[in-house]
């Protein structure tokens, strides 16, 4: 039935925006927000300094074999002390926001309790330096790196409180010059590949009923974070999440496969981000989960639905699928071999993602606002003659980019764009192999060099149209 009103829906949605003709330069909307991205544990380092507390990536990167070459976030970009300096580079690309990840344990060192004030005064000096240079901050209050000392870590329900209890300080503190906050980043990475998968801290491979209910804690965690956010912060204050989906790309465009992709990415995020918008977990995931259900208490769902200003979407790799006769509606496509892809291993390009992502959740939840909280590209960056020419970057950044024009083009509500990353940085389980920066970092000398691509950026961004 949810098919077949999908079908009719997107038959119309699709006549209703079909673009049109391209003629001169691909702009975007007056007042679209340019900015870049980046989280604590990947870029701070300063572990041990001014009272911050262990947490679960200083525990996981110390753990022989977790982290490519043994590496860790002990120093990382170093930016804790030298966060003007990147503060200048944000300026020199032109860009009008920062994303940024506040550190819990610099807050909580033992994840609740009494606050630390040297790391409050820290990220107090960060927001004013990022304003004194005419930077908006969009502040993530959780990005992975998770008190160690908190009992149970992710499997434990009082770890969604403690979440609660720290957002709604950190609003309170910060909200005078902060209007949006991000409760978490991506979901699915700190539930299913820390407690599934075991590829990120804390390593676990847990049995479904268990990962079931770190998923269920994770959801309820940003729920909660929601309503402490909105509490104690100030009137006027924007609060979204930052989420990773699966984003399904239809490899036609034709009704019957754009209904079939609306499906999937309904139903693949029914434990993420469909349960945050509908406030409910859709029949056909708590049917194929069973007796594995998570333990949901009174009042929870109403907590994980709570109203949202805007969503944030990080988009990389495609997904693309069919429809299909079988009772799911869809059948998703596995990638080939031949299939393009970046010096990550995950990283499958697909630009029309970019668009698709957008136009997806829009029509399925109509939400107030958007934005790509993520996007960018892992790449070799040598540097050749103290110049790092990341070609490379440049085309995946400008394909996709194209794709999220197309959307804004057709009035879909996407206000900004935050590209990962600003510098290389720690790169969780991949350690310093990979680098995703606009400006390379040498780990040694914390030397940062501007690659092509931040040139690239700093024209488009001039230009508020592709270059």
């Amino acid at each position: 039935m949810l098919g077949a009103a999908l079908v009719g829906h997107a038959s119309g949605a699709l006549a209703a925006t079909r673009p049109k003709p391209r003629v001169g330069p691909l702009s975007f909307p007056d007042g679209f927000v340019w900015g870049c991205a980046t989280a604590s544990y990947q870029i701070e380092g300063a572990v041990k300094e001014d009272g911050r507390g262990e947490t679960n990536w200083d525990v996981f990167s110390h753990t022989p074999g977790c982290v490519a070459n043994g590496d860790t976030g002990d120093t990382a970009c170093d930016s804790y002390h030298r966060y003007g300096e990147d503060i200048a580079l944000l300026k020199q690309l032109g860009v009008k926001a920062y994303r940024l990840s506040i550190a819990w344990s610099r807050i909580f060192p033992e994840g609740r309790g009494t606050p630390n004030a040297k790391g409050v005064d820290y990220y107090n000096r960060v927001i004013d330096a990022l304003l004194a240079a005419g930077i908006t901050p969009y502040v993530t209050t959780f990005h992975w790196d998770l008190p160690q000392a908190l009992p149970g870590g992710w499997q434990s329900r009082d770890t969604a409180l403690a979440f609660a209890d720290y957002a709604g300080f950190i609003a309170g503190k910060l909200s005078d010059r902060v209007t949006h906050f991000i409760t978490v980043n991506e979901l699915r990475c700190f539930t299913d590949l820390g407690h599934q998968d075991g590829k990120h801290a804390p390593g676990l491979r847990l049995d479904a009923r268990s990962v079931n209910q770190v998923r269920h804690h994770g959801v309820l965690a940003h729920g909660l974070g929601v309503q402490a956010i909105r509490a104690h912060a100030r009137s006027g204050t924007q609060i979204g999440i930052a989420d990773n989906s699966n984003f399904y790309v239809p490899v036609i465009e034709t009704p019957e496969h754009i209904a079939a992709a609306k499906v999937a990415v309904r139903e693949e995020n029914a434990m993420f981000l469909t349960a945050i918008m509908e406030g409910r977990y859709t029949e056909r995931y708590l049917t194929s989960i069973g007796a594995d259900a998570p333990k949901i208490a009174s009042g929870d769902m109403a907590a994980i639905g709570s109203p949202l200003d805007f969503v944030a979407l990080n988009v990389y790799a495609p997904n693309y699928v069919k429809a299909s006769a079988s009772p799911a509606g869809y059948e998703v496509l596995p990638h080939l071999k031949s299939s393009p892809r970046m010096a990550s291993p995950w990283l499958y390009v697909g630009p029309e993602v970019a668009y698709w992502a957008v136009r997806t959740v829009s029509e399925l939840w109509k939400p107030k606002a958007l934005y790509i909280s993520e996007n960018g590209t892992s790449a070799d960056d040598p540097v050749v003659n103290g110049h790092v020419d990341d070609a490379d970057r440049i085309m995946y950044l400008r394909n996709y980019l194209t794709e999220f024009q197309r959307a804004t083009e057709e009035g879909y509500p996407l206000k900004g764009y935050f590209l990962w990353s600003l510098m290389d940085n720690f790169e969780w389980a991949d350690g310093y192999t990979l680098r995703f920066g606009l400006h390379h970092v040498d780990f040694v000398t914390q030397k940062r060099t501007p690659k092509l691509s931040a040139a690239w950026y700093r024209e488009l961004i001039r230009r508020n149209t592709l270059v």
